[in-house]
């Protein structure tokens, strides 16, 4: 028993009539795809959080052979109790993403800076969190967050491109520096004006290219 313990199995022992007639061990099978996903959160310089309410040496066996740190490791917890880690890690300035997909996530859903619940789980785990994934596939937590990188730079480009646009026609348009012999036609800058918008729409259009790269 103590070799099938040891790889985080849980085991089961078979009575009958009062003696032990057998066992039977029960492990979590680790998705494939799930290795790549630490290892592209560690790229990203996140560091992955296990909480589970499986036993604590179930926990570390997944833990290790998934590239998570076993100090990041919390099991045997109840739901109220990830939800407490979750708070935890925002008092130490933390910024949380939390995933799951059963009941027992929902609090801590609910609580993370950002809920990320996989489709195929619970309705209260997807009331809870903020975004749901429609495939249970590791890798589209990866898609997910590259997604909203991508999107913020497109907010940010489009908000600088917008902002200097009228920084330097609106000026030029109301005649400000007509005295040094720069002016714009009103005219002239309705029409630029239009072309700025179009050209902030395409580039928003980009994250569709990004997206089936």
């Amino acid at each position: 028993m103590h070799k099938w313990t040891t790889k985080g199995n849980t085991v089961s022992v078979l009575l009958a009539d009062q003696q032990a007639v057998g066992f039977v061990a029960q492990g979590d099978q680790i998705k494939l795809g799930a290795q790549a996903l630490i290892a592209g959160l560690k790229q990203r310089h996140m560091t992955p959080v296990m909480v589970t309410g499986d036993n604590q040496q179930v926990a570390l066996s997944v833990a290790k052979q998934l590239g998570i740190a076993s100090d990041h490791v919390h099991a045997e917890l109840k739901p109220a109790d990830k939800a407490a880690i979750v708070k935890q890690y925002q008092q130490a300035h933390q910024v949380v993403a939390m995933v799951g997909d059963g009941v027992n996530d929902a609090p801590s859903l609910a609580q993370a800076d950002i809920g990320i619940a996989i489709g195929a789980g619970t309705d209260v785990a997807l009331d809870s969190a903020d975004v749901v994934l429609t495939r249970s596939e590791p890798a589209d937590i990866l898609n997910f967050l590259n997604l909203a990188q991508q999107t913020d730079r497109k907010m940010i480009q489009n908000l600088w491109f917008g902002a200097g646009y009228n920084i330097v026609a609106i000026p030029l348009a109301t005649g400000l520096f007509a005295g040094i012999g720069l002016v714009l036609s009103p005219a002239v800058g309705a029409v630029l004006m239009g072309l700025s918008t179009i050209i902030v729409a395409i580039n928003a259009q980009t994250l569709r290219v990004h997206e089936t790269e």
